[in-house]
């Protein structure tokens, strides 16, 4: 009984100076203390992708069709290629590309002229002489006045008083050119031959004449006259 109280107060003994010695030698490490302030002069570290090496891909360069010049345009229309010279139309290159209804447009407004009485047509010729009235006057001559009223196509007229010419030709335009025809007392008869017909057709005349006050005495026209057909006017000279 006894050895066996020794040996439980010896056990005891040893486990309390064991504990006494571990803790006599423990010294508790401190934390370490960091700066609030982060140092602005300390670089910081570049961390490279070590992925990043090992998929260094090159650039990809869309080519330029422009800088290659081994690649030929399908167009044949290019610089420095003749064209194709093979064409139905009459038109050059620098044909206006409305010269094409000229036509049309001259023959659509050469009807309307002629329906409205204002030009030529290639109608029946009036193939007889014809009267433009009578005058009774006081007037020592006449100024008389004459033009083409319709198209201007080259219409000549000779102007004669008792048979003696007094204009052998007097070419019509859309001015009037007058002429002076000096009476005789009594019976004058003054005549306006149609020498030919225009281009566009009959001979065509507008005449006005005026005494020796500047008086309008009469005012009249003929139509679609033919060559070697005379148009005119008796006056009295009282």
């Amino acid at each position: 009984m006894k050895h066996i109280l020794f040996f439980i107060l010896f056990f005891t003994a040893l486990t309390v100076s064991a504990q006494g010695e571990f803790n006599s030698g423990f010294k508790a490490i401190p934390a370490p203390k960091f700066s609030t302030k982060p140092n602005k002069k300390t670089p910081i570290p570049e961390v490279k992708d070590p992925q990043a090496e090992k998929t260094d891909i090159p650039a990809i360069k869309t080519p330029n069709v422009f800088d290659n010049t081994s690649i030929t345009p399908k167009s044949k229309f290019q610089i420095g290629e003749e064209k194709s010279k093979f064409t139905m139309s009459t038109e050059n290159d620098f044909a206006n590309p409305g010269d094409r209804y000229v036509p049309k447009m001259e023959k659509d407004l050469d009807k309307a002229l002629k329906d409205a009485g204002l030009k030529e047509g290639r109608g029946e010729l009036v193939k007889k002489n014809i009267s433009l009235g009578e005058i009774r006057t006081k007037s020592a001559y006449f100024i008389v006045k004459l033009r083409d009223f319709g198209a201007i196509d080259g219409d000549l007229v000779k102007i004669s008083s008792n048979d003696q010419v007094i204009q052998n030709q007097l070419f019509l335009d859309s001015n009037y050119k007058q002429v002076k025809i000096v009476l005789v007392n009594g019976f004058n008869k003054l005549d306006f031959e149609a020498l030919n017909i225009g281009s566009l057709g009959g001979n065509t005349a507008e005449i006005q004449v005026y005494d020796d006050k500047g008086t309008l005495v009469t005012n009249d026209y003929w139509n679609n006259l033919a060559a070697g057909f005379k148009a005119t006017i008796i006056a009295t000279k009282e």
